[in-house]
């Protein structure tokens, strides 16, 4: 009985909003009890603690995975009280694989965009490599739908569209919901247990969320949730380039004015004159919008001038820095 007014005690207390998977864990490995899954799952309920769960719906057949990481990898995002009751929804982006749901990368930002998804896209290649193909739902930034509920435009490019097949990834888009079982389930795992993670280390801020999915969360869900992929092996492949800014970047065509200087977004870009041409007048340009804020100009292959958010020329040797993408993220 003591046993049994201890665990209680401590759900009702301390762990009142975690599954019961997790208080389990928990009691094991911070207060050395340790009780089977169905004893504590049944003292629990027969408490009142704990409602009993539903009969299952149909029965659906899952979808085998694939057999290497780096084959497909899934990106998708979660809306939801992430940082506890009051603090209104935030979305939670993550990159996992397929083959073995490892995931790769996740951030909490106030809303998913085109911007906060190139971040992880970008992280990802550049930690991993260049990945196979991309699993994501029809959301609009990831393809272009004419009829809402009809089937996606595949010659409109989207800005992450256009970078994939700037890297020769495939866009697979789901056409339903039980399509993105993985993902639903990832996303159920984590509401259950990230929330009372973030809410027993008093947890409130985005930047402190993101710094413990950084350091600690990702290293807990790959240790508790991944499986062995069916082959040994990686399907990635290391890129070698140098343009990951420029292609995970928002990009637009403008013609240079005869001043040589450039309208975008209500700024005006002043072009410096260029050794390989007396004057950029009446070309075409090309504007990329990086994900640390910075805007850069090329004209071909050439860089023709680099700005700030606020379209002040910067050095010519500054370069888009992905340190700071999460800003980007929270601002976009």
């Amino acid at each position: 009985m003591a046993t049994v007014e201890k665990v209680l005690r401590l759900y009702r207390e301390q762990y009142f909003d975690f599954n019961v998977k997790h208080f389990a864990e928990k009691l094991a490995e911070e207060h050395d009890i340790g009780l089977s899954y169905s004893w504590i799952k049944t003292a629990l309920q027969t408490a009142g603690l704990v409602a009993r769960q539903r009969k299952r719906g149909r029965h659906r057949k899952q979808r085998p995975r694939r057999p290497l990481p780096g084959m497909l990898l899934h990106v998708d995002g979660s809306r939801h009280a992430w940082l506890g009751p009051g603090r209104g929804q935030q979305d939670l982006i993550v990159v996992f694989d397929d083959a073995n749901s490892e995931a790769y990368w996740a951030q909490l930002v106030p809303e998913e965009s085109t911007l906060t998804v190139m971040a992880g896209l970008k992280a990802v290649v550049e930690q991993h490599g260049i990945f196979c193909s991309l699993y994501v739902d029809r959301g609009s930034h990831f393809v272009t739908t004419p009829v809402a509920g009809g089937p996606a435009d595949r010659q409109e490019k989207t800005q992450i569209g256009r970078a994939l097949e700037q890297l020769d990834i495939q866009l697979i888009a789901a056409y339903s919901p039980q399509a993105r079982g993985r993902c639903e389930r990832l996303f159920g795992t984590w509401q259950g247990r990230l929330v009372a993670e973030l809410r027993s280390r008093q947890i409130t801020t985005l930047e402190a969320a993101n710094r413990f999915l950084a350091s600690r969360w990702l290293g807990i869900h790959n240790r508790k949730f991944t499986v062995a992929s069916q082959q040994s092996g990686t399907a990635f492949v290391p890129y070698l380039g140098t343009e990951l800014d420029k292609i995970f970047s928002i990009q637009h065509e403008r013609v240079v004015g005869n001043d040589n200087t450039v309208r975008f977004e209500n700024l005006t870009l002043q072009i410096e004159s260029q050794t390989f041409r007396y004057s950029l007048a009446r070309c075409r340009v090309l504007v990329c919008r990086h994900l640390d804020e910075t805007l850069s100009l090329y004209y071909g292959q050439h860089c023709v001038g680099r700005y700030d958010a606020k379209g002040q020329r910067l050095s010519s040797r500054a370069a888009p820095t992905s340190g700071r993408a999460g800003k980007a993220a929270k601002t976009a």
